[in-house]
């Protein structure tokens, strides 16, 4: 899951992007309005989380031109302002939620969570696919009585196969997906990771495998016997 976070207060910004990456989350940081809309021309994100006041365009602005050009994705505002008629503002500017400052960092969690969800067409906190199945609450991949925990940039990897099997992911998509546009990572991150994923299925003796399309990518298929 891919999230946006628009903060022009740096420190709150890094802090976000600190609990949602512990949480499984890829993020992305900017702190204006005028960059947090290049960002989202740019990139698909699951969750876009918007400080109201910032400079340039302001939080507002962003997302009416997010739904101007009818972009489906959920919105979370973050503001200061806590008046009623602010809030009414906000979620008729298609906010999906709204989030006053100050606000504990697990009620931001769970609501980011809540959000990526419906950006999912959510159906279950566990994915499964042939025999092996992803808890989404406590980020193991198991398969009959075998089970092994994902580290993050693992469980992001098999969350997007599972939830889009036989789909054929290119390495520059995964690599923008799970990494982001701005990291310091080479492609060959995504082999790797891709290479670690294959051994944990073979210890889970699980009947499906991430195989490789020449040319083209990489697709989670289920073994046919």
């Amino acid at each position: 899951m891919r999230v946006l976070i628009a903060e022009d207060e740096v420190e709150i910004a890094k802090a976000l992007k600190i609990l949602l990456e512990k949480n499984k989350f890829s993020v992305d940081i900017v702190h204006s309005g005028n960059d947090a809309w290049d960002y989202i021309q740019q990139i698909e994100y699951n969750v876009i989380v918007l400080d109201i006041m910032m400079p340039g365009l302001d939080g507002l602005e962003v997302l009416r031109r997010i739904r101007a050009q009818k972009m489906a994705v959920p919105v979370l505002l973050l503001t200061a302002k806590a008046e009623i008629e602010d809030r009414v503002t906000g979620l008729n500017a298609g906010a999906d939620d709204y989030l006053p400052k100050p606000f504990a960092s697990s009620e931001l969690i769970a609501r980011v969570k809540a959000l990526s969800r419906r950006s999912m067409n959510y159906s279950g906190n566990v994915l499964t696919v042939g025999n092996v199945s992803l808890d989404c609450n406590c980020y193991e991949l198991s398969a009959g009585n075998r089970t092994v925990r994902l580290n993050n940039k693992e469980y992001q990897v098999m969350e997007l196969f599972m939830n889009h099997p036989r789909h054929v992911f290119s390495t520059e998509h995964l690599m923008e997906k799970i990494w982001g546009a701005n990291s310091d990572a080479g492609m060959d991150v995504v082999w790797t990771y891709i290479g670690f994923l294959r051994k944990k299925l073979r210890e889970l003796d699980a009947d499906v495998e991430i195989r490789t399309v020449r040319g083209a990518g990489y697709s989670l298929e289920e073994n046919v016997c």
